[in-house]
C-alpha cells in the first residue's frame, strides 16, 4: 500500500501540486478564523447556589438556609464534593461533580432539587440562585472611569445611563457589572415620636409604601366598536408622591407619610470604595458568553469604549483595569514565536547533515504542510489557538520532519547508489515506509490514554494531545506523498553532486562539521562491536546509571503545574473586626501610596467593603483588596521578586493582616498552594485547633501568607428576645427583628421610577435609635394594642464575638488553614507539614486532610500513572501487529528505561519540579524514544532477511541509520529548544514538558545505540537455545533416522 501511494505520488505530479495548493489555502483560510483564547474550551464540573439572607448572621444563614440547602444537593447523582459557606447575610453553596459527568443533565437536577429545597427556606430569604460555573464567570475585561470635575455619583449615572447599555449591547459580551460609586434612594426618615404619637409603627409605615406603589391592569371595556385596555396607575412618579401616601392611625384617622417622616432624596449607605492609582473611581467588568471569543470581545470593547471617550471628552479618563486579550495575545505571540523558532532550528540541523539547499528544502517542507493541514482539522473540530493547542504545535514541530527525514535519508541513499531519482524515491519509500508507519502508529497510540485521562489534567492537556497526533499523522502523509513527490522531481544529476566546501572561513567550518557527522557512522559501527562483545559491562553499565538516577528523584520536587508570570498580584489588607469602612479606607490610602512607589507597578485597582451577594469571595467593610497589575513582562523582575518587594515596604504597617500573593492564570481555584481541611462540630474547638495548625505550619521552612477560614469572629449585640413577654404584647420574634432591622439599617418599601432610574425607597428611623447599647434597649415597639414599649421590656442583651463565615464540606463544619510557597516544591513542604501534624492529638469526631492544590496534583497524578502505562502497552500492541513478533517489540521498549537518566538529570539541572506538565511530556516521550529504535529494527530485520550474519547485521545497521538516527533526535530536541527556557507570557506551562522530552530523549538516543543491540542479539541468543532445546528430541526420533 506504500509503495502505491508512493507511486501515485511520483507520477501524478499535476494532482499533488493541486492538492499541496489547495492545502496551503483552506489552511491559511482556517488559521485566519480560528478564533484565540488563552486556554482551551473547558467544562468544569463545578455549580454554585447563592442565596441571600439580609440581616441574619453566619449561624442563622448555616442553620436555616445552608443546612436544608445541602440537604437536599446531597440527593444529586454524581456529586464529587460539597461545600458551603454561610456569612452574614447569604449562603453559598459549591458542587463540584465528577469528571466526565453531563452537566447539562446534572444542573437540570441541580435545579429541581433546589426548587424542592425553597419551601423549606425562611420566608424573606431571596431565591436561590443556581449557577453552573465555568471559566466565563470571570470577567474578561474591567474599566474604571474617573475624573478630577465630575462626583461620583454623576461618574455612576455615566457608568448607569451611558456605559453599561452600549456595551451591553456588543453581541460577545453576556453580563456587564458596575462596582464603585455612589447609588441615588429615596430617604423616607421617620420621627420615632411622632409615630409613637399616632401608633404607627416602622412595619407599617414600610408595608403602606409597598401597598400603593404599583401600577395594574383591570381588565377591558369597548365602547362602540373599539375595545380599551384598562389599567389602574398608581406609582410614585416624584418625591412628592412618596410623601402623600395615606397612612391609618391607631384610632383609625388618616394621615400622609410626610406628617411622621421626612423624605428626601440623598444616596445610599457606602457599603463599597472603589479607586484607580489613589483615584475615586467606577468600574464597569464585563463577562463574556460562553460561546464568545475572548480576544474579540475585549477589542468589542474597547472599540465602544473608545467612542464614549470621545464623547465624554477630557472630563472623564478610563483607565483598563484588567484585559485577558493583553495577555492571551502576548502568550500566543511567545507561543508562535517559540514554533518559528524551533523549525528554523530544526531545518538548520537538517541543512548540517545535508549541506544541501534542495535536500534540505525537501524535508523542510512537511512543517509547513503539517502545521495547515492541522490547523484545517483544528478549525473543522471546533478548536482554539490557545496556549495549549499552539503549545502542541511546537513541541511537536521537530517530530513532524521525522519521518520525512526517514524517507528522504533512505531516497538520497539509492540515489547515491546510482538509481534514478524516479526510483530512488519509490524504493526508498517503500523500504522504511512500514518503519515510518509503525514509528508514527505509536506516537499517535501514546496520546490516545491522555485523552481518557480523568481530572483537570485530562480536561486540560486533551487538545495538545489532539492537535499533536493530528500534526503527526498529517507529517506521516506529507513523508509518504510529498517527500518522494519532490525527491522525483529534484534530486537531479547536478543536484547530487558534492559542492565543495568553499574559501570562507565560516563555511569551511561548517563543512568540516558536516564531514566529521558522516564519519560518525564508522566509529559508531566499531563501537557497536565493542558492546557486542562486552554485553555484561553494557547491560550492568546502564543499569547503574538507571538506578543512580532513580536514587536522585527525591531530589526532584513535585508541584501540580507550574507557577506562571502573568503581571498580576493580588494584596489584601485586614483591619480589625468592627472596623468602619471610612477607617479602613484611610488605611487602604497609605498602602496604595506604597504600592505606587514600586516601579514595576502599573495599575493599583483598590476595592474596600462587600462586593455583593453574587461575590464568591465574600468581602467585608473592615478589608481592603488591591488588584495590583505590573508593566510588561520584559522591563521589570518576576512577578514573585516584585512581591516579595510589596511585602517588604507593607511591613511597617502595623495593627493589620496582610497578604500578598501572586495571580495565577492557571490557577484551578484552590485557596493557596498547600490546603489542610480540619472537620469537626464545635466553632470553637476548630477555631483553637486551627490556630494550633496555624502556628505549626508557620514554622515549615518554605512557607508564607499562612492563613485560617477560622479567623477572629466579629464583634456583635446579640439580642435575645423572650418569646413569652412578646407573646404577651401580641409580638413574634420575626416581628421584633423586621423592627430592630429597620431601626438600624432601614428597609427598602419599594422602588421609584424617575429620570430613567429605578431607586430604592428606604425607610429609617429618623434619629438613630441604635447609637448605642442603651438605645438600643429603649428602642420603641409598638404593640398590637397601639401601645409602643422599649425593646428592653421583651428582650435581653450582651455583647460577644460571633463568627465571620461558617464553611462546611460534605455536610460537617471545617476549618481551613492555607499557604503559599517559597523556594521550595508543593510536595516537599506538604509532606513536612504532614509529618508535624501527626503529633496533633485531636478529639474524637475531628479529622485533618490535604485538599487544594496538593490534592489536584495527587489525583492527576494517579490518572497520569495509569495513562503511562496504557501508552507503553499500546505502543506494545501496535509493535506487535506490525512485525508480528513479541520479542521484536519487547527490544525496541528498551529504549525507555534509559530516558529515566535524561529526565531526572533535566529537571535537576533546570531546578523544576515533576508537574502535570512534566509528566505529560513523559507520555509524549515513550512514542519519541521508541522511533529510533524501530528505525533500527526495522533496517536490522532487512539486513537478516538479506541473509547477512546477526553481528555483522547489527553493526552495518548501526552505521547506516545513524545518520538519520540523529538528525530526527537532534531536530526534535532543538525544535524543542526555545519552549525550555519558559520566557514570554504563558511559555511557564510548556517548559517542564519541552525539558522532560529533550533530557529523556538525549539520554535515551545515546542508551538505544548500544542497549538495543546488545538486547537485541542476547534475546537472539536465549531463542536460539530454546529452538535447539526443542529440537534434541526430534533428532534422537528412531522413526526418523530409519
Amino acid at each position: 500500500m506504500i509503495k502505491k501511494i508512493a507511486q501515485f505520488a511520483v507520477n501524478r505530479s499535476a494532482t499533488v501540486i493541486i492538492l499541496i495548493a489547495a492545502l496551503i489555502l483552506i489552511g491559511g483560510m482556517s488559521v485566519a478564523q480560528m478564533p484565540v483564547d488563552l486556554m482551551p474550551e473547558m467544562e468544569l464540573p463545578y455549580a454554585a447556589v447563592i442565596t441571600s439572607y439580609s440581616g441574619a448572621g453566619p449561624e442563622e444563614v448555616e442553620e436555616q438556609v445552608s443546612k436544608p440547602l445541602e440537604n437536599m444537593v446531597a440527593t444529586v447523582s454524581n456529586i464529587d464534593i460539597l461545600i458551603s459557606q454561610s456569612r452574614s447575610g447569604s449562603s453559598v453553596v459549591l458542587i463540584g461533580f465528577n469528571y466526565g459527568t453531563n452537566m447539562d443533565t446534572a444542573m437540570a437536577d441541580l435545579r429541581d432539587k433546589i426548587s424542592m429545597a425553597e419551601s423549606y427556606l425562611p420566608e424573606d430569604t431571596g431565591k436561590p440562585q443556581v449557577l453552573k460555573m465555568d471559566l466565563n464567570m470571570m470577567p474578561v475585561i474591567a474599566v474604571a472611569i474617573g475624573s478630577g470635575e465630575l462626583s461620583l455619583a454623576q461618574l455612576q449615572s455615566i457608568a448607569e445611563d451611558d456605559i453599561e447599555p452600549r456595551l451591553s449591547r456588543i453581541p460577545e459580551v453576556a453580563s456587564v457589572s458596575i462596582l464603585g460609586g455612589r447609588q441615588r434612594e429615596v430617604k423616607v426618615a421617620v420621627d420615632p415620636v411622632k409615630a409613637q404619637n399616632y401608633g404607627l409603627s416602622l412595619s407599617q409605615i414600610t408595608g403602606a409604601l409597598a401597598a400603593e406603589n404599583y401600577n395594574m391592569s383591570s381588565g377591558d371595556i369597548s365602547f362602540g366598536e373599539r375595545k380599551y385596555f384598562v389599567r389602574s396607575l398608581q406609582e410614585f412618579e416624584s418625591v412628592d408622591d412618596v410623601g402623600e401616601v395615606a397612612l391609618t392611625t391607631a384610632t383609625g384617622s388618616k394621615i400622609q407619610l410626610k406628617e411622621v417622616a421626612e423624605i428626601h432624596e440623598g444616596y445610599k449607605k457606602t457599603e463599597q470604595i472603589s479607586r484607580v492609582n489613589g483615584r475615586a473611581a467606577v468600574s464597569i467588568l464585563c463577562q463574556k458568553g460562553s460561546d464568545a471569543n475572548t480576544v474579540s470581545a475585549c477589542e468589542d470593547v474597547k472599540k465602544e469604549m473608545e467612542k464614549i471617550k470621545a464623547e465624554l471628552g477630557d472630563k472623564v479618563d478610563v483607565d483598563y483595569l484588567m484585559d485577558q486579550s493583553d495577555y492571551i495575545n502576548k502568550s500566543i505571540g511567545s507561543t508562535a514565536r517559540t514554533l518559528v523558532e524551533g523549525a528554523i532550528l530544526a531545518v538548520l540541523i537538517i541543512f548540517l547533515f545535508m549541506r544541501n539547499l534542495r535536500s534540505t528544502a525537501i524535508v523542510g517542507i512537511a512543517i509547513p504542510l503539517s502545521l495547515v493541514a492541522t490547523f484545517i482539522v483544528m478549525f473543522y473540530n471546533g478548536n482554539t489557538l490557545n496556549i495549549i493547542t499552539l503549545g502542541g504545535l511546537a513541541l511537536g514541530v521537530g517530530r513532524m520532519i521525522d519521518d520525512s527525514i526517514v524517507v528522504f535519508e533512505n531516497i538520497y541513499r539509492h540515489r547515491s547508489l546510482g538509481l534514478s531519482a524516479g526510483e530512488a524515491a519509490l524504493k526508498g519509500t517503500s523500504e522504511v515506509g512500514g518503519a515510518v508507519l509503525a514509528s508514527t502508529l505509536t506516537m499517535i497510540m501514546v496520546f490516545l490514554p491522555i485523552g481518557f485521562a480523568e481530572g483537570i489534567a485530562g480536561v486540560m492537556f486533551r487538545p495538545l494531545a489532539f492537535t499533536i497526533a493530528i500534526a503527526i499523522g498529517c507529517s506521516l502523509l506529507v513523508s509518504l506523498t510529498v517527500v518522494p513527490f519532490m525527491s522525483s522531481r529534484l534530486l537531479t544529476d547536478k543536484a547530487m553532486e558534492r559542492k565543495d566546501a568553499g574559501r570562507g572561513f565560516i563555511s569551511s567550518k561548517f563543512h568540516r562539521l558536516g564531514d566529521w557527522l558522516d564519519g560518525l557512522g564508522e566509529k559508531y559501527k566499531k563501537a557497536i562491536l565493542w558492546a557486542l562483545g562486552h554485553r555484561r559491562r553494557v547491560i550492568i553499565g546502564v543499569t547503574a546509571l538507571i538506578v543512580l538516577s532513580l536514587c536522585m528523584l527525591p531530589l526532584v520536587g513535585a508541584e501540580f503545574l507550574p507557577a506562571s508570570d502573568s503581571g498580576s498580584i493580588a494584596v489584601t489588607i485586614e483591619a480589625d473586626k468592627g472596623s468602619i469602612i471610612e477607617d479602613v479606607d484611610k488605611i487602604a490610602m497609605v498602602a496604595e501610596e506604597k504600592l505606587l512607589s514600586n516601579p514595576a507597578v502599573d495599575i493599583v485597582y483598590t476595592r474596600i467593603g462587600s462586593e455583593g451577594m453574587m461575590s464568591l469571595q465574600g468581602g467585608s467593610a473592615n478589608t481592603a483588596t488591591f488588584s495590583v497589575q505590573l508593566i510588561p513582562k520584559g522591563q521589570r523582575k518576576g512577578v514573585e521578586q516584585v512581591a516579595e518587594e510589596i511585602r517588604q515596604s507593607l511591613s511597617d504597617m502595623s495593627g493589620v493582616k496582610k497578604s500578598v500573593s501572586v495571580s495565577e492564570e492557571m490557577s484551578m481555584g484552590s485557596e493557596g498552594a498547600v490546603q489542610i481541611n480540619l472537620q469537626g462540630d464545635d466553632l470553637d474547638t476548630l477555631r483553637s485547633i486551627s490556630k494550633q495548625i496555624e502556628g505549626i505550619v508557620k514554622k515549615v521552612p518554605g512557607t508564607r501568607e499562612v492563613k485560617s477560614s477560622m479567623a477572629d469572629g466579629n464583634p456583635e449585640v446579640q439580642v435575645r428576645i423572650d418569646r413569652q413577654r412578646a407573646a404577651f404584647f401580641g409580638l413574634t420574634p420575626a416581628q421584633v427583628s423586621s423592627e430592630i432591622r429597620t431601626a438600624i439599617n432601614g428597609s427598602v418599601a419599594s422602588k421609584l421610577r424617575i429620570e430613567g432610574d429605578e431607586i430604592d425607597i428606604r425607610v429609617t428611623s429618623g434619629n438613630n435609635q441604635a447609637a448605642d447599647m442603651e438605645t438600643l434597649k429603649q428602642l420603641q415597639i409598638l404593640t398590637v394594642q397601639g401601645n409602643s414599649i422599649p425593646l428592653s421590656e421583651i428582650a435581653s442583651f450582651g455583647l460577644s464575638t460571633g463568627p465571620v463565615q461558617i464553611d462546611r464540606e460534605d455536610q460537617s463544619r471545617q476549618a481551613t488553614i492555607s499557604c503559599d510557597l517559597l523556594n521550595r516544591d508543593l510536595n516537599s513542604v506538604t509532606k513536612d507539614i504532614q509529618a508535624d501534624l501527626a503529633d496533633i492529638q485531636l478529639p474524637a469526631g475531628y479529622t485533618i486532610d490535604f485538599g487544594g492544590a496538593n490534592e489536584q496534583m495527587m489525583e492527576s497524578f494517579a490518572s497520569l500513572i495509569m495513562a503511562f502505562i496504557m501508552a507503553v502497552l499500546l505502543v506494545y500492541v501496535v509493535l506487535v501487529i506490525q512485525y508480528e513478533s513479541f520479542r521484536d517489540p519487547f527490544v525496541i521498549l528498551f529504549s525507555l528505561p534509559g530516558a529515566v537518566i535524561g529526565v531526572i538529570l533535566a529537571l535537576l539541572l533546570t531546578g523544576r519540579s515533576f508537574s502535570v506538565s512534566a509528566f505529560i511530556g513523559l507520555i509524549m516521550l515513550v512514542g519519541i524514544a521508541v522511533a529510533n529504535a524501530i528505525v533500527y529494527i526495522d533496517y536490522l530485520k532487512q539486513m537478516i532477511a538479506r541473509g547477512m550474519e546477526r553481528t555483522a547485521a547489527l553493526a552495518e545497521t548501526g552505521r547506516v541509520r545513524l545518520r538519520p538516527i540523529l538528525m530526527t533526535a537532534l531536530a526534535t530536541i532543538l525544535a524543542m529548544t526555545p519552549m525550555v527556557t519558559g520566557l514570554g507570557e504563558g511559555a511557564e506551562i510548556n517548559a517542564p514538558l519541552a525539558t522532560v522530552v529533550i533530557g529523556g530523549l538525549l539520554a535515551t538516543t545515546f542508551v538505544t545505540l548500544f542497549l538495543v543491540p546488545v538486547v537485541y542479539s542476547i534475546l537472539d541468543d536465549w531463542s536460539l537455545k530454546l529452538r535447539r532445546k526443542k529440537s534434541v528430541p526430534n533428532t534422537e526420533d528412531p522413526t526418523l533416522t530409519s
